[in-house]
């Protein structure tokens, strides 16, 4: 079991996807995504393995919950900063985690 001081370290934020890329070097499909968090926290890159689902184009936009305090991790060439929350279904298909509502960027998940 989690503890609640320790699920309160995780910080969820809002963002909105400003750019996609493909990433051609993954194992598994996916693609690099540039996210902006406001100001106070500012713009993440980080890559999802979503290309089943979501094409580019659709994702410019997009509001999305990820987690923003985990170490950096490098994907071959890329440093992935945030992690995108989804839902897994059958196959490994994510379907991302949204606000419903427009919101402001940086806003704390809680």
């Amino acid at each position: 079991m989690l503890s609640w001081e320790e699920f309160e370290k995780v910080e969820m934020r809002v963002g909105t996807i400003v750019a996609v890329n493909d990433f051609p070097e993954a194992r598994k499909p996916a693609y690099q995504l540039v996210i902006d968090f406001g100001l106070e926290i500012g713009i993440k890159k980080t890559s999802a393995q979503i290309t089943k689902r979501y094409d580019k184009e659709e994702l410019i936009g997009k509001q999305i919950i990820a987690v923003i305090n985990f170490p950096k991790k490098q994907i071959g060439k890329f440093m992935s900063e945030c992690l995108v929350l989804g839902s897994l279904g059958e196959n490994n298909d994510v379907v991302l985690l949204t606000s419903d509502k427009k919101v402001e960027n940086g806003l704390k998940i809680s």
